[in-house]
């Protein structure tokens, strides 16, 4: 009997499931129905009016590999051999098919030279043999979205290599996709990106099909980019490396109205300048982005060539309110912290439960990262996504709740401070603040984790646990009294010494990604107990090892 009123409730939601279950296959239907296909196609290309740039800088050996037949992304790896056919073959995983299908590796089969353009054009005529008509994973999504913007960007490269035949139907292709872009329905998360890629196609089609694109697509833009970025210019999805490939994205916008001698839109300039801010607030002392809410840390050059044109010559801010996010530095070392609010879910634009992770660069080497997790990684475990998988405090194996944090900073010339606390604990009775003391003169990081014990008094004590993941080439080695640990990036030098009050310091087994690739790294992390009636601390500090 107890039951029932929740069978009553299945029963009344099944309408509504089939309703939209039926809604999203008619919507299929649709799309790949000759109907929509003539709507897309028109009004017809008759080629392409300027020559669109992407910064992002090519990487001459992965294209190398490329043309080997090494499809490696994601940290997953699909072996065609030379000139051979990805289209038709099982792919490891969904990630792997959107990296593929998005052609973001395009850039770099060109930068292997004449042999490696000339098998770029191959593959996509391939692509366009199995999928150019329609497909409905191929044509929707990110997979939909780079491979437009990268088609787009390759375009002029690609142009002298075909026949008049091959270059309409590429113009063609290039067309009909971005106007199926236009109409996806995949959700806000990436609505900002889809517009702006629309966009350049039509900045970059001539005539009447290329103005078509650009009347629809940014008014769009304009109404979305003030959602997507945020008044300080941090993604709205908080990740510095989401933010640093809108940034991309809208450069190249730019640079295609500007060719075409078109003012770009206020929302567009206005972003730019805010996501090179945000971007110059993130980069730190070894030219990378720290790693939160999944997003990676970027190889230097990446970061250095979205910049280039940034003409700005004063210092980085010292936090973004908005985003949520502060910076520390002095004495060689710069740290990031994340003091942003706790998101509702894990996923769209909060990737990751981790309130107070830290990133900690010292004398140009990274020693801490902020979170394990990245979202381009496929064998990235989803529990890196929580509280343990960031540098920050876990509390149990229970999850944070939506809750607003409060941060409060001070300076002085030899010193910061910052106190970020939350009460995401609050479902297990306790609030939660983690304090910062950079000491710009003597150069070591001071930090304390507390506890306090909010409302009545729930159930026994709780165990909870502070976690510090090392960067890959980072060493660590436990002291005898299990009290510290020697950290050394590449395994040799004097280091930097973390040491805690703690009853004792853990070492173990980690990960971090690059490019979506795994690299092994380890975790230090220390145990506390906190009492339902008495608040619980653990005291910290980095410093330069001094034996």
């Amino acid at each position: 009997m107890a039951r029932a009123p929740h069978s009553l409730r299945d029963l009344t939601r099944w309408p509504v499931l089939a309703a939209a279950a039926l809604g999203r296959q008619m919507q299929r239907e649709w799309r790949a129905g000759p109907a929509h296909q003539l709507v897309i196609g028109r009004p017809a290309t008759d080629g392409l009016a300027i020559r669109p740039r992407d910064l992002r800088p090519p990487d001459a050996k992965a294209g190398a590999r490329l043309l080997a037949g090494d499809f490696s992304f994601v940290g997953e790896a699909l072996d065609v051999g030379p000139g051979g056919d990805p289209w038709r073959r099982a792919l490891p995983s969904r990630r792997f098919a959107v990296a593929l299908h998005g052609f973001d590796w395009i850039r770099d089969l060109i930068a292997a030279g004449d042999g490696g353009a000339r098998e770029a054009l191959r593959l996509w005529l391939e692509w366009r043999a199995v999928y150019g008509r329609y497909n409905a994973f191929a044509w929707s999504g990110e997979a939909l979205e780079r491979r437009v913007f990268n088609l787009a960007a390759s375009a002029a490269v690609l142009a002298p290599l075909v026949s008049d035949a091959e270059g309409a139907a590429f113009v063609a292709d290039l067309a009909r996709q971005a106007r199926h872009l236009l109409g996806e329905p995949d959700g806000p998360d990436r609505a900002a990106e889809r517009a702006a890629v629309a966009a350049l196609v039509g900045a970059a089609l001539s005539g009447r099909a290329g103005e078509g694109l650009r009347a629809k697509a940014l008014p769009r833009l304009e109404r979305l980019l003030p959602l997507a970025v945020l008044r300080d210019g941090v993604h709205a999805s908080r990740s510095p490396e989401r933010g640093l490939e809108l940034l991309f994205d809208l450069l190249a916008l730019d640079d295609a109205l500007s060719q075409l001698g078109a003012p770009a839109p206020v929302e567009v300039s206005r972003a730019v300048d805010r996501l090179s801010a945000a971007t110059r607030f993130f980069v730190l002392g070894d030219g990378r982005l720290p790693a939160f809410q999944g997003g990676e840390p970027g190889s230097p050059v990446r970061i250095a060539a979205a910049l280039a044109l940034d003409a700005a010559e004063h210092p980085p801010p010292k936090s973004v309110p908005y985003g949520g996010y502060h910076r520390l530095e002095g004495h060689g070392m710069q740290i990031i912290a994340d003091a942003g609010e706790i998101g509702s879910q894990l996923g769209g634009a909060v990737a990751c439960l981790q309130p107070g992770a830290l990133s900690v660069v010292c004398e140009g080497r990274r020693l801490i990262a902020g979170s394990a997790w990245s979202a381009k990684a496929a064998g990235a475990p989803a529990s890196l996504r929580l509280p343990a998988g960031g540098s920050c405090l876990a509390l149990a194996d229970a999850l944070p709740l939506p809750a607003a944090c409060k941060a409060e900073r001070q300076e002085s010339p030899d010193a910061v401070w910052l106190e970020s606390s939350h009460d995401g604990w609050r479902a297990l009775g306790f609030d939660c603040t983690r304090r910062l003391f950079l000491d710009t003169v003597a150069g070591e990081l001071r930090g304390e984790d507390v506890l306090t014990p909010i409302g009545r008094p729930r159930g026994g004590p709780v165990q909870f646990a502070i976690s510090f993941h090392l960067a890959p080439d980072v060493a660590a080695q436990l002291s005898a009294d299990g009290k510290s640990a020697l950290l050394r990036p590449g395994g040799r030098g004097r280091g930097w010494r973390l040491r805690g009050d703690a009853a004792g310091l853990d070492l173990g087994a980690g990960v971090a990604f690059e490019a979506g690739e795994p690299r092994a790294a380890q975790v230090l992390t220390m145990v506390g107990l906190a009492s339902p009636t008495d608040s619980a601390r653990i005291r910290w500090k980095l410093s330069r090892d001094v034996g």
